[in-house]
């Protein structure tokens, strides 16, 4: 799985600009102890395993990588900003950048992605304990880090203790680590038990731990955020950053000796030797980049850019395939997010009749084209952990002036709304011109409604930087999802009023929080479903949160030089082109002589026939969730 429990996924990419250039090799990898920084060896645990274990692993699940994938090329790919960081922890860490970074480290187990069934990575097997709250792993022999170190069982110890440090400055994870993780037992160098501190029902989705190379950061001090700022930490994964340059470039090389490529459900993925992500400052400017093929890949899902803007040479010569495919899996909370802690959103009925001052319907219609269903809430694609009975508050000018009237606001000679001197007039912050037309429908309709909406657009870096700080009234974005339902991150009180955490609604709500904390220790299935409704319940009467769109699907566009398999991506994907993923990632590969013959034709001004893939291979799966948005 590749990471650590749920991270923000900011659905912007950050710009972060440098006036000097440095380079970094892979070749500078290497171990920082010195005689003054201790390395961390965790003490081998002096009670032996059980001895009814019983060692599970799984080799039956089919291979989904195409037998036709070859090794070879270069993939390229646009990115809004350069990171703020290569730290997958502390200050300016939590983007979406960090997922190239976390992709390439493995975990214990990982999932097959259209079962959900439990497969190896670093661990060959598995145990679970009758305690329910502890899981055992045998390690792969051949496990090893980019810098040639094997791993051992101490380097899974070792992230506890990484992870539980004040010197990696983030509070989130100290409190994470410390709460949910009780210890890692080390029986030998390649024998482990991971124990969690309460018994739970999906246990492997949270013991799953990633290693952190011991051997590389030994004791760790108060310069830790400085020092390890831009270091190239060592992975386990396919890849390694190779080069880089502030504010320009960074550059992947894959691992031709690779430990894991063998094995059954690593063989013949992540196929390309390098992965080059480029800032390119704006969409339109990567959409000419992406024509003239230095960008290889161009998310599509904007209607704009499938309906309209595909109409043009390199896409009716043939020299671009477009793909449209249905998938099956969690929706991401996309919408506007309220900060309850600004004065204006402390009244719930205020809220209320925000949302039904947003014209979401029109921005589907017109914006989207009608290729998008309306989200209903923030927990849609979960199955049973779902609460399908929840509408997303639709827009409605008799509801909010009973709302507004109720809060005791007034009209004024402007129709916007007014309350001791202060008017309607919210801050709606975000990061990207993709959400400019969206937020310019939504200003228009809410006007109707007596609700003026003040965009602000910001550089994407000082976009997250002032969510980070919680400074925003408004903002627009997504989260990334889990494979259950997560509500402590974002809604409990734990989280609520200080920077740096997912709770940008800062909501505080004391019935919320117990249900929370009810649902995170509850052992019972059946329970936790019936808490996951009257949570979600819950948080739809809080109204922090105004549902935007969603879509059981994505489009991209390739040159044809590039080749998938079939189909060209899982139930889980939310792309074909992701270089990383150890689940979903690396099965597309590069054609040299498709290359070559796209390049002569072109010269030539020889045409292919257009190519358009729809593929519905989980369309059917995705039907209900799409007929209930739309209704």
């Amino acid at each position: 799985m590749g990471h650590y429990p749920w991270v923000l996924v900011l659905f912007t990419i950050l710009i972060y600009s440098c006036s000097d250039v440095d380079r970094q090799s892979a070749g500078t990898v290497q171990a920082e102890v010195t005689g003054e920084r201790k390395i961390f060896q965790a003490e081998m645990s002096k009670t032996p395993l059980p001895e009814d274990i019983q060692w599970l692993t799984n080799d039956t699940d089919p291979v989904y990588a195409s037998p036709e994938a070859k090794k070879g090329g270069t993939l390229r790919l646009a990115i809004r900003s350069f990171p703020l960081t290569f730290r997958t922890v502390g200050p300016d860490s939590n983007a979406e950048f960090r997922g190239a970074i976390l992709g390439n480290n493995l975990s214990l187990i990982g999932l097959y992605p259209n079962t959900m069934t439990i497969i190896p990575e670093m661990a060959t097997h598995w145990a679970f304990g009758k305690d329910k709250k502890s899981m055992y792993f045998k390690l792969n022999k051949k496990a090893r880090w980019s810098d040639g170190e094997p791993v051992t069982a101490h380097d899974f110890a070792y992230t506890l203790e990484f992870m539980r440090s004040k010197y990696i400055v983030a509070p989130w994870y100290n409190d994470y680590f410390a709460k949910e993780i009780d210890k890692v037992v080390v029986y030998d160098d390649r024998t482990l038990a991971v124990v969690g501190t309460k018994a739970e029902p999906d246990l492997h989705l949270k013991l799953s731990l990633s290693p952190t190379p011991r051997h590389y950061y030994g004791e760790l001090g108060e310069d830790f955020v400085r020092r390890y700022n831009w270091k190239i930490v060592p992975n386990t994964g396919p890849y390694q950053i190779d080069a880089f340059k502030k504010g320009k470039t960074v550059k992947f090389k894959r691992k031709k000796d690779w430990w894991a490529k063998d094995l059954k459900y690593f063989k013949n993925r992540f196929n390309v030797n390098r992965v080059i992500f480029t800032v390119v400052r704006n969409e339109n400017m990567e959409w000419e980049y992406f024509k003239k093929a230095r960008v290889d890949v161009f998310d599509m899902n904007p209607p704009k850019y499938w309906h309209v803007k595909s109409q043009t040479p390199v896409f009716e010569n043939g020299y671009v395939h477009r793909l449209w495919f249905y998938n099956d899996t969690t929706r991401s909370p996309f919408g506007l997010w309220l900060n309850q802690d600004r004065d204006i959103f402390k009244d719930k009925n205020v809220r209320y009749a925000f949302a039904h001052a947003m014209n979401m319907q029109k921005v589907i219609d017109k914006i989207l084209r009608g290729d998008f269903f309306r989200l209903e809430h923030g927990y849609v694609g979960y199955g049973r952990y779902s609460n399908n009975q929840i509408k997303a508050r639709r827009f409605d000018l008799k509801k909010v002036a009973d709302y507004m009237k109720t809060a005791g606001w007034k009209r004024g000679a402007d129709g916007i709304w007014a309350k001791n001197g202060r008017r309607f007039l919210v801050e709606v912050t975000y990061g990207s011109e993709r959400h400019t037309p969206k937020l310019v429908v939504l200003k228009e309709e809410a006007k109707r409604a007596g609700v003026e909406l003040k965009l602000q657009k910001l550089d994407p870096s000082a976009w997250f930087k002032k969510i980070s700080e919680n400074r925003h009234e408004v903002i627009i974005m997504g989260f990334g999802t889990n494979l259950r339902p997560s509500y402590w991150q974002t809604w409990h009180s734990d989280n609520a009023h200080k920077p740096q955490t997912n709770n940008v609604t800062n909501a505080d709500d004391p019935d919320l929080d117990r249900m929370i904390d009810t649902y995170r220790n509850s052992l019972d299935e059946e329970e936790r479903i019936a808490l996951s409704l009257q949570i979600q319940e819950k948080i739809h009467e809080i109204g922090a949160f105004v549902p935007e769109a969603m879509r059981p699907y994505f489009r991209q566009a390739y040159w044809r030089w590039w080749r998938l398999p079939t189909p060209p991506a899982t139930k889980h994907s939310g792309s074909a082109f992701s270089a990383f993923d150890s689940m979903t990632g690396g099965l597309f590969w590069y054609d040299q002589a498709l290359h070559d013959e796209t390049k002569k034709a072109r010269k030539k001004k020889k045409a292919f026939a257009p190519v358009t893939i729809i593929d519905e291979t989980y369309k059917n799966l995705t039907a209900e969730s799409a007929e209930h948005a739309e209704n």
